[in-house]
């Protein structure tokens, strides 16, 4: 770092400080000087919009990379007076940091006023924060580089992560030397006593490093029975399971009898039978006592990302069919901030600003009232895994009643905490995870009330934990009734004096995922055919709304839901039956979890209650950040609730199925068990060297990616061949025998195409046609539509428009279809999976003047003229948006404007504005 800019630094800054005129010069001279940016204006936004509710919020300076929050006051104003909206600066920046979604908070809030610079922990809001002078930055500069660099984040959270990823290897490293030791380690019975032995042994060293038992008391009392470990530990979970009152007066062993009683169940044993326990004398042992105890500090895990680590023990194949997928504290925020947090800081910030201006005993009863408020409120996850959702949700609760607890503290009332664990709920079908979130939430449950402690005086002791059956073992859909059948006997039914938040990441399983089970499940529950697990965890949920309005509920779910042929499918019934509607939603997005094997999967989050809409205040999350609108549809947009389905016909310019609109018609499936194909030009050549005759019955074979990639292929295209013709070339005689033999061992469908076996399934081979790959990447900006003639054969993975000309070739690869296509086209993966019926057939074209008209015409040709320049290209090649040439380029960009013209479009439209417009299009005409 260069000193002697950050001398000039503090003493250009020593006489200099207006809050309005010097705030950015000040923190971009920071910036570069302190820190070392040779560009800060790239790192930090000044008067960052931030909505709060109704209103709108400026903060001063946010620094993008980092999320930190910067409140600048002038060099006269006190860092501890609050200003004319009663609040302290802190107070101020904090107002914008609760507001701001959780993936763009930092770890720290700055306060100040030129001449001191005060840095406010965020893991530690109501702690005291770190003071710095501007005089004292020459010594002071490296704490500052948090400022710019997100390694230097809260060391709270960063030992937290740490710790909980090092806590999973080491469960990991115990659990496979355990499992090995079972006389059967693949035995059900087995593997479930494992998993609550792994729990258990978890909560001993958990709580002799949090100060719940004697400091390294099981790590003394195993080392003492080193040589006889099994009996050591079966001994130790029955005393744990016995109030002290109850134990046997006479019990020789001493160290036992030091031992708290824990209670909570998580040391009895099920039906009066012991767990299985293996030999743990040797390898295991030096694990506990080594690894586990010895060197590793349990007590700064962090339960909820400690849970899902937890889980990550089970075996991989259970969570592959489970469905399940491990959410990072980062995206349960994405969640849980827009369902209830968010506005319960609002309210608990207000309360706040209130108090300041209220008698004590009127702020004592506003607070207390808030406080019953939260411990009214109930939380279910119906399929909760590790629990990770009620975990957070619970520390998040606790956290704004200990700041309410605070307050009470300092005005004299005596406090008790009132927010329970047994306010979350949850369903889940793998016993060893019910096992882990029960754990997680008491350990969570220990944290918090340490953290209550240092706030104020109370005297509550953890132990003995308080058992709850709040934590459901089993599945979410077992014991439901149809929904003619209402939902009284339902799991799901918790009860709540307030409101009930249901939440949460239910499996995704596409329906050739499923089970013959899950299908059952599903057909009984949603009535709609091949759609997404997912959908179960959304109609059970909207059935329960419909008949309590004190509920709301937001699910993480696969994108395919809110596309294609999904949305009417799962959403349709739910508008209908339930009258649904959605309160927020994230777009599409990838999501990563905790685990060590770090899953990506693409999501979408719904938001979603029952009851009238109000047409205010809907959060929407983009990749651009978050928006207010009126209202969004089920395919994440600001639109009308529009629900598309298969149509057989397309839709024209004025009415449905305009004539004058050319159908869109699947390509030609071979059905030949490959026997009419020709799979390269080295077996092309090869087979007209032998057979000449046949070069006049084949012809090119192209599908998607042979159309994209260029590649090439061939096929025998015997339409017109005379019987004598084929008999008379032998290779291809042999290969029609084949393909008949190939067609007879099918189904009943297949063998009926075996009387013509030189014929493929369809002969679909117009002069002239537009081809439209059925997949292509999303990565491309537009899917190539091209034009193919009569010496081509589209294959099935081709749909083809005979009949089209190039009006409809500008208007199909325009900026405005593709918006379409993105919006309503089902994914494979993320790919695009283009449908004639769905995304074609639907498409609402425009009404163009003939001067639009022709104007679209000649912009379509220009592209043309502009791929024809590279001829020995591909489309893959020439739709990398990276290379794309130039002249490609502008042709679509022409194009793009005349098309949006003849929709009397602007050129300003993002895509989604498009996406409404062309819905609200489409409305009127189907």
């Amino acid at each position: 770092m260069d000193e002697k800019k950050i001398q000039e630094f503090i003493e250009y800054w020593q006489t200099r400080g207006n809050e309005k005129s010097d705030t950015q010069k000040f923190w971009l001279d920071f910036l570069h000087c302190v820190c070392g940016l040779e560009d800060p204006g790239k790192s930090i936004e000044f008067e960052r919009s931030v909505q709060r509710g109704e209103h709108t919020g400026f903060i001063d300076a946010y620094i993008k990379s980092t999320g930190i929050i910067i409140e600048q006051k002038s060099s006269h104003v006190s860092l501890d007076k609050p200003g004319e909206n009663g609040l302290t600066p802190f107070a101020q920046a904090k107002s914008y940091y609760d507001w701001l979604p959780h993936s763009e908070r930092g770890g720290f809030i700055i306060v100040s006023n030129f001449k001191e610079i005060r840095v406010h922990d965020m893991e530690l809001p109501m702690g005291k924060p770190e003071s710095f002078l501007l005089k004292d930055l020459a010594k002071d500069f490296e704490k500052f580089l948090f400022l710019i660099d997100k390694k230097h984040e809260s060391p709270k959270a960063k030992r937290e992560f740490e710790l909980s990823i090092e806590a999973g290897r080491l469960i990991g490293k115990l659990y496979n030397e355990l499992r090995v030791r079972y006389i059967d380690p693949n035995d059900k019975k087995s593997l479930e006593s494992l998993n609550i032995l792994c729990v258990r042994i978890v909560f001993l060293l958990y709580a002799e490093d949090s100060g719940l038992f004697k400091k390294k008391q099981f790590f003394n009392y195993l080392k003492a029975h080193e040589k006889y470990p099994r009996d050591a530990i079966k001994r130790l979970f029955k005393i744990l399971d016995q109030d002290v009152s109850q134990r046997d007066p006479y019990l020789e062993e001493e160290e036992l009898k030091n031992f708290p009683y824990v209670d909570g169940e998580l040391f009895k044993d099920k039906n009066n039978k012991e767990i299985e326990i293996p030999q743990l004398d040797g390898l295991p042992t030096q694990i506990i006592l080594n690894e586990m105890s010895e060197g590793f500090d349990w007590s700064g895990i962090s339960p909820t990302i400690f849970g899902a680590i937890f889980e990550a023990t089970l075996n991989p194949v259970t969570r592959r069919t489970g469905g399940m997928h491990y959410t990072s504290i980062e995206n349960i925020h994405k969640v849980i901030d827009p369902l209830f947090l968010d506005e319960l800081k609002k309210q608990l910030a207000e309360l706040l600003v209130e108090c300041q201006q209220s008698s004590p005993q009127d702020s004592q009863q506003k607070l207390i009232a808030f406080q019953n408020k939260l411990a009214a409120l109930r939380f279910l996850d119906p399929a909760c895994g590790s629990g990770n959702f009620l975990t957070e949700s619970f520390k998040c609760l606790r956290k704004l009643e200990n700041r309410v607890i605070s307050e009470l503290a300092q005005l004299g009332k005596k406090v008790q905490i009132k927010v329970s664990i047994t306010q979350f709920h949850g369903i889940e079908v793998h016993d060893f995870a019910v096992a882990v979130a029960r754990t997680a939430l008491w350990i969570a449950d220990n944290q918090m009330l340490k953290e209550t402690k240092e706030l104020s005086e109370l005297n509550q002791n953890a132990l003995p934990l308080k058992f709850y059956n709040h934590i459901k073992e089993g599945s979410a859909m077992s014991t439901l009734p149809g929904l003619d059948e209402g939902w009284t006997e339902s799991g799901w039914n918790v009860p709540h004096e307030d409101m009930l938040y249901i939440m949460g990441n239910p499996p995704f399983l596409g329906y050739s995922q499923q089970s013959p089970g899950q299908k059952e499940e599903a057909k009984k529950i949603c009535k709609n055919g091949k759609i997404d697990y997912v959908a179960c965890w959304f109609n059970i949920a909207s059935g329960l709304m419909y008949k309590d309005k004190k509920i709301k509920a937001a699910f993480v779910a696969t994108n395919s839901i809110t596309q294609g042929e999904q949305v009417s499918a799962v959403f349709k019934p739910l508008v209908e039956g339930f009258n649904i509607h959605i309160d927020f939603a994230w777009q599409t997005f990838k999501w990563h979890s905790e685990t060590p094997k770090n899953a990506q999967v693409h999501v979408v989050i719904i938001g979603f209650s029952s009851g009238d809409d109000d047409g205010k205040n809907k959060r929407l999350y983009t990749s651009n950040g978050v928006k207010l609108v009126p209202h969004i549809n089920f395919y994440l947009i600001d639109a009308p609730d529009v629900f598309i389905k298969a149509q057989p016909k397309p839709l024209g310019s004025g009415k449905p199925f305009d004539p004058h609109t050319p159908e869109m018609i699947a390509g030609n499936r071979p059905a030949d068990g490959g026997h009419l194909l020709i799979n390269s030009q080295k077996e092309y050549a090869a087979f007209i060297k032998k057979e000449p005759a046949a070069k006049k019955f084949i012809k090119r074979f192209m599908g998607a990616n042979e159309f994209l990639n260029g590649s090439v292929r061939y096929c025998l295209w015997l339409v017109g061949a005379e019987p004598h013709d084929i008999r008379n070339m032998r290779l291809v005689y042999e290969r029609v025998k084949l393909c008949r033999k190939d067609r007879l061992g099918g189904a009943p469908d297949r063998q009926k195409l075996a009387n013509t076996s030189w014929l493929f399934r369809e002969q679909r081979n117009p002069e002239q046609y537009i081809a439209v790959p059925l997949t292509s990447s999303e990565n491309r900006k537009y899917i190539p539509f091209g034009w193919l003639d009569a010496s081509v054969i589209a294959s099935n993975a081709l749909s083809i428009i005979p009949g089209a000309t190039l009006y409809h070739f500008g208007i199909l690869t325009s900026r405005v279809h593709m918006a379409w296509t993105r919006r309503t086209a089902g994914r494979l993966e993320m790919r695009l999976r283009y449908s004639n019926t769905i995304v074609y057939n639907n498409f609402p074209w425009p009404s163009p003047s003939p001067k639009q008209r022709k104007e679209i015409e000649q912009t379509a040709q220009e592209i043309l003229n502009a791929r024809a320049k590279y001829p020995s290209s591909s489309f893959a090649d020439l739709y990398n948006d990276s290379i794309m040439p130039p002249e490609l380029r502008k042709a679509h960009s022409a194009n793009d404007q005349a098309v949006l013209a003849a929709y009397n479009f602007s050129v300003a439209m993002t895509d989604e504005e498009i996406v409404a417009a062309l819905m609200e299009l489409y409305t009127k005409q189907i």
